[in-house]
Parts: C-alpha cells; sequence; structure tokens
C-alpha cells in the first residue's frame, strides 16, 4: 500500500468511470459546475468573502419574487457547485431569462445578509441554453 491518498492519486480511466458510475446525480452535476466554474475563469462562490468584488458562474437552482420594504424584489439562487449565492434585481418584478436551471455568469460586490452571500443588482450574462 502507497502512502498517497486516493484522492492525490492520478486517476486512470478505469478509476474515473467508477467513480462516475458509483456518484449520484447531485454530485456529478456539481462536479460539472465547478469545472464550469474553471473553464470561465470566474471566482468559486465557496471562496467569496463579505465585500469582495467577484465574477461567478452556476445555475439558478430557484427564483422568487419577494417584496423588500415595500419594493419589489427578484430573488434567486445561484449554485456553482461548491456553495449557493443569492442574487437580487431591487425593483424587478421578472427578467425574461431569469428561469430555475438557467446557466449565468454575475459580477458584483458580495454582501453578507442572515450568514448567506447575497449579490445585489449584479451585472449579468445568460449562457446559452443547449450547453448541457
Amino acid at each position: 500500500m502507497s502512502a498517497v491518498p486516493r484522492s492525490e492519486k492520478p486517476a486512470g480511466r478505469f478509476r474515473r468511470m467508477l467513480d462516475r458510475l458509483s456518484s449520484s446525480q447531485e454530485d456529478l452535476e456539481s462536479e460539472e459546475l465547478r469545472e464550469d466554474t474553471e473553464t470561465a475563469g470566474c471566482t468559486r462562490i465557496g471562496d467569496c468573502r463579505d465585500r469582495q468584488i467577484v465574477t461567478v458562474t452556476g445555475t439558478l437552482r430557484t427564483v422568487t419574487l419577494r417584496p423588500r420594504a415595500g419594493v419589489p424584489a427578484l430573488e434567486a439562487e445561484l449554485f456553482d457547485g461548491s456553495a449557493a449565492l443569492d442574487v437580487v434585481w431591487l425593483g424587478r418584478r421578472s427578467i425574461v431569462g431569469i428561469e430555475p436551471g438557467r446557466k449565468l455568469i454575475a459580477s458584483g460586490r458580495i454582501s453578507m445578509s442572515r450568514g448567506r452571500r447575497v449579490l445585489f443588482n449584479p451585472k449579468y450574462e445568460l449562457r446559452p441554453l443547449g450547453r448541457e
């Protein structure tokens, strides 16, 4: 037996195939999202700190209309495989293309609200559909 942990060993083709077969669908999707983050050159949501200016990418898991202080606010949860982030557009009831399952890239300053990362009124770019 070698002293190198399995995760540090180079994975062969057979090992990767076994890992994929024994992983859940959620684990596979999370891994794919983490790879997309690296490919796009974005910051992982799990690595974002309060007040940091970031560019993140991921998939919208939920989209809800939740008024804040009497003002309409469209909220979405963005997930990149490492953590989730709330994206909030103040003064908006809906935005064309912002829907669950849609991939996007968002840029702005991270805030912490009730222990969660939040990105208010970000610059965003919708990723093309069908890039699955």
